[in-house]
């Protein structure tokens, strides 16, 4: 029995230790902040095709766009009532 209880603790005890592993979260050096808005523009790879940088309007249409074509009531067929 006491082969048991020390096969216990010894599990026990590993939990314990293990949850003192957990890495800080804080951001680091790496992490590059940028305080323009999203719509100033970025790489230029990376815009879509007759979009400026720094057009808001154009900018918010672009998102609303987007935002269209991921959702699932505007791609599907429309269907008639069943009687």
């Amino acid at each position: 029995m006491s082969r048991l209880r020390f096969m216990l603790a010894l599990a026990a005890a590993a939990m314990a230790l293990s949850a003192c592993g957990e890495r800080s979260q804080e951001l680091g050096a790496k992490h590059v902040k940028s305080d323009k808005p999203a719509f100033s523009g970025g790489d230029a790879q990376f815009t879509a095709a007759g979009w400026n940088a720094g057009d808001r309007a154009a900018w918010e249409q672009q998102i609303r766009t987007r935002g269209q074509g991921q959702n699932e009531y505007s791609r599907s067929a429309p269907t008639a009532p069943r009687p």
